[in-house]
């Protein structure tokens, strides 16, 4: 069990973008659902025969399911963005922090990281490699919280 490589500190990293698009991605789908919901208990679930009740009581289930199996995901990505913040703000340096913040939360290029920084991107580059150095943790604090 030793420490992760930089190749998985970053990919460890660039999950929180990735969590972003699918945190948003679930929201609408949630929305959706809840639409979907509301439309059924309004009655426009579907023309109304024997058995409609029980139609319509599995149909509200199973949309329950989905919004309850969506909200778990919605859970698993919330703790991925609170294991990669705090993995960054372990970062004694906060110059080594901010380059990490810019770079792998806000998504800026290196030449934008540098303007905020008020150095070269060259450096910006730099003090990225000694960050992700300095980052300690093992693979298991990389791996997707269960």
């Amino acid at each position: 069990m030793g420490t992760a490589s930089n190749e998985e500190k970053k990919q460890f990293l660039w999950g929180y973008r990735d969590s972003l698009r699918r945190i948003e991605r679930i929201k609408a789908e949630m929305e959706e659902l809840r639409a979907m919901r509301a439309n059924i208990s309004e009655g426009g679930g579907g023309a109304r025969r024997k058995g409609y009740k029980n139609d319509l009581s599995g149909r509200m289930a199973r949309l329950d399911e989905l919004e309850k199996d969506r909200q778990k995901e919605l859970d698993v990505l919330m703790q991925v963005h609170e294991r990669i913040e705090t993995a960054i703000n372990s970062l004694e340096d906060t110059r080594e922090q901010d380059v990490l913040f810019y770079h792998y939360i806000k998504g800026l290029t290196w030449w934008e990281i540098a303007e905020r920084m008020g150095c070269t991107d060259r450096w910006a580059r730099k003090l990225h490699g000694r960050a992700l150095a300095h980052l300690k943790f093992s693979e298991e604090f990389l791996a997707v919280p269960p």
